[in-house]
């Protein structure tokens, strides 16, 4: 068996048996592996701290055919984020971030995009970047990167610019203006265009004035959870958690 590697972002793990761990990590060119750590939870392991959630590791394991776990050899820490997970928030909202990505995602089905998004994420908020901020920022570009953050600016029916105020379309890939909404649930504000625009300029913000004030994160957030769910067909679990 040929030993691989790559580098990945640890998102979850489990124990399994006396001294074992499963692990799913999230990999920059061969997307979602889950794998078996054998011997990680014994005292003095040579995967160390590597194997915490959201770490960025290079990652080494053997592969066998027909299996659905591989088998990880070693794992070599690249940078920790353990510190930030210390604020249950922070805890709770990057785990959601796992959830979704792997539910989305089919195993080995690689993205550079998402990678670079999730590590850029962990890095904004490391370096002490508004969580409420670096979310929506986040959810943002996972929809756009998957395909599916709707046109939010113009009336699906009438092709008018949402000046003011539309109304998320019940298939939840566009928007409608007042007169053409026949269902009026889900309220756009136009400062969720702005938003899009920013981000699509701007890499996540770290420290200092954030561009758009809380109210409008807060309406931004009730949008995109909304299309995060439908797409997803199932709340995510961790939300329950975010409140």
């Amino acid at each position: 068996m040929p030993l691989e590697q790559t580098e990945a972002i640890v998102l979850r793990t489990f124990n399994v048996g006396e001294l074992d761990k499963i692990v799913v990590v999230f990999s920059r060119d061969k997307g979602i592996i889950k794998g078996i750590a054998k011997g990680a939870r014994k005292f003095g392991s040579r995967f160390g701290s590597s194997l915490e959630p959201m770490s960025q590791v290079k990652i080494f394991y053997y592969e066998k055919e027909r299996k659905d776990l591989v088998t990880v050899s070693n794992c070599d820490l690249i940078e920790s984020f353990f510190e930030i997970q210390n604020d249950v928030n922070t805890s709770f909202t990057l785990s959601y971030f796992s959830e979704i990505i792997e539910e989305f995602f089919p195993s080995r089905s690689k993205d550079d995009l998402l990678y670079r998004l999730m590590l850029t994420t962990l890095q904004a908020l490391k370096a002490g970047g508004n969580l409420d901020f670096v979310a929506r920022y986040f959810e943002a570009w996972f929809l756009k990167i998957n395909g599916v953050l709707p046109n939010l600016t113009k009336c699906k029916k009438c092709r008018k610019v949402l000046t003011k105020s539309g109304w998320l379309s019940p298939k939840k890939d566009g928007a409608f203006c007042d007169s053409c909404a026949s269902q009026k649930k889900e309220k756009i504000k136009p400062e969720l265009a702005l938003f899009l625009q920013w981000i699509k300029k701007n890499p996540p913000p770290e420290k200092g004035d954030l561009p758009f004030p809380p109210k409008q994160l807060e309406s931004a957030r009730k949008i995109l959870q909304e299309i995060i769910i439908f797409h997803l067909e199932k709340e995510p679990k961790t939300l329950h958690y975010l409140g």
